[in-house]
């Protein structure tokens, strides 16, 4: 028998079309192999070149929102790589507790607590914020009213607090919670809201103290969200006085070991009287409040907004609202003199981002728009970039760097 045919009784024939078929499934294997590696290790480059484009070819913004919580609630998060990664200087301490380091989840991502857990402990962030959670579950806004404006890298959403309301928010928070062990995972916080049809909203922060006030490291009075009328008009000194005397002897009621601090979230869109007004309130010891997010979404629609959807109704969010948001925390660390810790919200997208927000005045940070564009990995990214610029100016600790802007100025 001669070569050949010992060839044909030893690779007998493959039948038509094989070979392709084996070289598609080889590819295929090998191309979702790499994608599981880089989605596991959080590619940066991977999520924001890749990933998040097909998202927003393929998938309009609310459902990548249920979607992106959901994933989340599983724990398909980056395993490894930058997000887990710690640094000492970027430690701080505040409120007596220490925080591994200062960026922050934002409210409006997991709105009814769905993901907490996993978020608290495996996604990178130093602290977390649920909500706005409000008393009696309601749809918000009909649909659409998400807007991605993807050339500007911004958000407009016009949700309208919805939300599973305090019963069902509450049960995942409580079962959540009863399992944790503080050291391990993020600071948390509730961000509370009133129902649309709510007259006399201070009864609607009330329910969400009594609720949550046991089960959070912290409560969020949010009276600054451009999609619930009249909400805004509560930012008032007088109505706003109101309100923290109320949301003070609510929880002073519950005597509480360990008393959740409580923080205002205000708007962007602010005149200067208001912002005083509401400094001479915040720093006012009666008033108990610990602490001021700065800021919320605007109503404000700059000039340079290319997007076909910037004349959509609802809040701006993401990079339009950066230096907007980054000018009122240095105005309110101003007018405040510093006595009152700042959180920064508002078109944190990098490291300089953050840090920019930190020497204007802010001791925390907080993202969320950010997520639509680069994913999960601009924790990691955030983190990196902000420890490398504390080092190039010389700051030994993230502290040090808080209201540096001020102190040159002088």
């Amino acid at each position: 028998m001669n070569q050949n045919a010992d060839r044909k009784y030893i690779y007998p024939k493959l039948p038509p079309g094989a070979i392709s078929k084996s070289t598609v499934i080889v590819l295929a294997t090998g191309i979702a192999g790499y994608t599981a590696l880089e989605l596991l290790y959080g590619s940066e480059t991977f999520y924001k070149k890749a990933v998040m484009p097909m998202v927003h070819k393929f998938v309009d913004g609310e459902d990548s929102h249920r979607w992106a919580v959901r994933a989340a609630s599983w724990g398909l998060l980056p395993r490894f790589g930058w997000n887990r990664k710690e640094y000492p200087e970027l430690k701080c301490e505040l409120f007596g507790r220490e925080f591994k380091n200062p960026i922050g989840l934002a409210a409006g991502f997991d709105k009814d607590g769905q993901a907490i857990t996993q978020l608290a402990k495996n996604s990178g962030f130093g602290l977390i914020e649920i909500g706005s959670v409000t008393p009696i579950p309601q749809p918000g806004n009909n649909r659409p009213r998400v807007f991605r404006l993807l050339e500007d890298e911004g958000v407009i959403n016009r949700y309208g607090f919805n939300s599973d309301g305090v019963g069902r928010v509450h049960q995942r928070v409580r079962s959540a919670r009863d399992s944790w062990v503080p050291e391990d995972y993020a600071y948390f916080g509730v961000n509370l809201g009133k129902n649309k049809l709510t007259e006399d909203a201070k009864l609607d922060y009330e329910i969400g103290v009594n609720y949550f006030a046991p089960h959070c490291d912290y409560l969020v009075l949010n009276v600054s969200s451009p999609n619930t009328p009249g909400l805004r008009s509560m930012q008032k000194k007088s109505d706003l006085e109101k309100l923290l005397a109320y949301v003070k002897e609510a929880l002073d009621m519950h005597k509480l070991e360990k008393r959740p601090q409580v923080f205002l979230k205000i708007a962007p869109d602010l005149i200067e009287t208001e912002m005083k007004d509401i400094a001479q309130v915040v720093t006012n010891k009666k008033f108990g409040v610990d602490g001021i997010i700065v800021s919320n979404t605007t109503i404000a629609r700059p000039d340079y907004l290319k997007s076909e959807n910037k004349s959509e109704t609802g809040g701006l969010s993401g990079a339009p609202v950066r230096e907007i948001s980054t000018e009122c925390v240095r105005k309110m660390y101003r007018l405040t003199n510093g006595q009152i810790p700042i959180i920064g919200c508002g078109g944190v997208f990098s490291g300089e981002d953050a840090y920019e927000k930190i020497r204007a005045g802010a001791s925390l940070v907080q993202l969320y728009s950010a997520f639509v564009y680069e994913g999960f990995p601009v924790i990691g990214k955030i983190k990196r970039e902000l420890a490398e610029l504390l080092k190039r100016d010389g700051f030994n600790h993230i502290s040090e760097a808080v209201g540096a802007d001020h102190r040159k100025q002088n």
